[in-house]
């Protein structure tokens, strides 16, 4: 039993509130305890060992955290071309800065790095986006991928073994051609582990430039046809089903393979997300034009 399970009389630890309150990453919140910017009852927070009680008062550099929200997970279009933080010390835009008005202090599950696009799970539980985060979930992230260069089929099927890079040892990486054209290519590309600038770092490995990555999935969360800078909420049924109350998240295991688009349309599953289909078949997601008919 671990030490959060067993203590629930003395409350629930700083670092874990501050996360499910949206503050930031539960990592990151053990951060700003250690910066001293954290209080609680007035008193500066000397350690994450500290335990917050119902009524107990937090602030973080002075201003007061509310009690954590129920918890909401979010499905995001990222556009190329944004950062996945709250603040870049380089000046470019974020995707928070992006995201349409009326939604709550949101945390990514995971990150997009800026050239790439696609689907991105945001969320007002930082405990839960660290949980979701982990490769032990066994959670596939699934990819669409164009890449400039000669496509070696063979070599593709050896990712599946793992492939070390510039002394970087990578995990099985199933991939697989789907579309011809000239010098271009499209792939679907499905990986687990999501180290930083995985897929381009392979294929560059692999001689094999590329131009454009999608993320169509994550888990059993799809991209489906949600335009690009809209964001839709999760339903609480599909939540309760893939996430389960109070549990692990479901195992995905094997590879989706979708039908890869001409190169001059963007690429997108063939599936609907399974968020759409419990839900409202006539919401309309933030950020996305109310479709009207005639």
């Amino acid at each position: 039993m671990s030490e959060d399970e067993a203590a629930p009389a003395r409350g629930e630890r700083i670092a874990k509130f501050l996360a499910r309150a949206g503050i930031a990453s539960r990592r990151d919140a053990e951060g700003l305890i250690a910066q001293g910017v954290v209080t609680l009852n007035g008193a500066t927070v000397e350690g994450p060992a500290t335990f917050v009680t119902p009524g107990d008062a937090v602030a973080v550099n002075g201003r007061a955290v509310g009690a954590p929200e129920p918890t909401r997970l979010f499905r995001y279009h990222k556009p190329d071309g944004l950062v996945t933080t709250h603040k870049d010390p380089q000046g470019r835009p974020t995707v928070f800065e992006k995201l349409p008005a009326g939604l709550p202090r949101l945390v990514s599950i995971g990150r997009l790095d800026l050239t790439s696009e696609g689907l991105l799970l945001l969320t007002n539980d930082g405990a839960l986006a660290r949980r979701l985060e982990l490769p032990s979930n066994g959670w596939l992230r699934r990819y669409r991928v164009r890449v400039h260069g000669r496509v070696n089929e063979a070599a593709l099927a050896w990712l599946a073994r793992g492939v070390t890079v510039d002394d970087v040892k990578y995990g099985p990486i199933q991939a697989g051609l789907d579309s011809r054209q000239g010098t271009n290519s499209w792939l679907t590309v499905s990986l687990q582990e999501g180290k930083n600038r995985e897929i381009r770092r392979v294929m560059q490995h692999l001689e094999l430039h590329v131009t454009r990555l999608i993320r169509v999935a994550y888990g059993p969360f799809q991209l489906g046809t949600l335009p690009a800078g809209a964001v839709e909420e999760v339903n609480a049924r599909t939540m309760r089903e893939q996430l389960g109350v109070g549990a692990a998240p479901r195992i995905q295991r094997g590879v989706e393979r979708t039908e890869a688009p001409p190169d001059a349309e963007p690429p997108r599953t063939t599936r609907a997300p399974r968020a759409r289909r419990a839900g409202d078949p006539h919401r309309t997601p933030w950020g996305a034009k109310p479709h009207t008919e005639g």
